[in-house]
């Protein structure tokens, strides 16, 4: 009898390592997506970022690609087009303390076909089309009369073309809790075409973070801030925006995680009306974790405001985890 009960204690401890050995890291934290809402994708926007450090002098390294559909039409303006996202970049933990990311964002228009999948997963779900059906599919338009802008056959255009750099310190951190404040400095560079232009951002944000076993929670609250009124088309921008992001991440193995996350972001411009509003994105994922890096799958999906962000977007990610010598 005794000895049934001392194994079954081994048994138990055995197995509690084990979870807990499963579930300890989160070092990936929550997913690299970006806003997609059609003036915050192309400038400055606050990212949910994961609030604990990495290994000291550890690299991460990571890769991603973003096929978006736009649609919108109000009595002021219609858009209609596809924009695609490729960045890159690592962040590298320096010490415990500090942490510091480079990053190259570049947006482009070109045809990802996600008229006909927009189309059927409105209908699947009982959302209504918003007249996207009613014109011809896979066009490049952009007509917004009050600010002389008409723009039609633009694909293969650059819409931005940004590097970044993110400086974060970590505030405070133990096994279940983490916070940290991390600062933005942004570049947009477009040298030809029709969004000829640049600009000079930057960012401030506090994120903060809990785990426990298979569970894990991620909060952010930002600002950005332009030192000119930039504008894309004449458009004014706001000088200041905030930003929030929330998430949350489930790891059902070591391997399989899902997470789901909501954003959102001030409107970014004076005008016109639905623009100006805040415009809310809905994040779910999947990411398959393997010994030194990890693959995602997204779908960010515009919420409320249907008149100022993309219909649908969906992100392919890789990232590559370089753990220091001493790990």
């Amino acid at each position: 009898m005794d000895e049934t009960i001392l194994s079954l204690s081994l048994s138990g401890a055995i197995l509690l390592t084990i979870s807990g050995d499963i579930y300890a890291d989160d070092l990936y934290g929550p997913t690299r997506s970006y806003a997609q809402s059609r003036m915050q994708s192309n400038a400055l926007s606050n990212v949910l970022r994961n609030a604990r450090s990495l290994p000291d002098d550890s690299i991460e390294a990571y890769t991603s690609l973003t096929a978006a559909s736009v649609w919108a039409e109000t009595n002021d303006y219609m858009l209609d087009y596809y924009h695609n996202q490729l960045e890159a970049g690592a962040r590298w933990q320096v010490n415990e303390q500090w942490q510091w990311e480079l990053n190259y964002r570049w947006t482009f228009a070109a045809d990802n076909h996600l008229d006909n999948l927009t189309i059927a997963f409105h209908d699947f779900f009982g959302i209504g089309q918003n007249g996207r059906d009613t014109v011809d599919k896979h066009r490049f338009y952009v007509s917004m009369p009050e600010y002389g802008v008409h723009e039609e056959g633009f694909e293969g255009e650059t819409l931005s073309s940004a590097i970044s750099t993110y400086v974060q310190y970590q505030l405070y951190q133990d096994q279940h809790h983490a916070l940290s404040v991390g600062g933005s400095l942004y570049y947009n560079d477009v040298n030809s075409g029709p969004f000829e232009g640049s600009s000079f951002e930057q960012g401030l944000q506090l994120n903060y973070g809990y785990q426990k076993e298979q569970h894990a929670i991620y909060a952010m609250f930002g600002m950005t801030h332009r030192n000119k009124e930039v504008s894309i088309a004449d458009i004014p921008y706001r000088k200041d925006t905030l930003a929030f992001a929330t998430g949350y991440r489930y790891a059902f193995t070591r391997q399989h995680h899902i997470l789901a996350e909501y954003h959102i972001y001030q409107g970014a411009t004076e005008g016109p009306d639905d623009f100006s509003d805040p415009s809310n994105e809905f994040v779910l994922g999947y990411r398959y974790v393997m010994d030194s890096s990890a693959l995602e799958v997204l779908m960010i999906e515009n919420a409320r405001n249907m008149d100022n962000s993309t219909d649908i977007a969906f992100t392919f990610g890789y990232r590559y985890l370089f753990k220091s010598r001493a790990d």
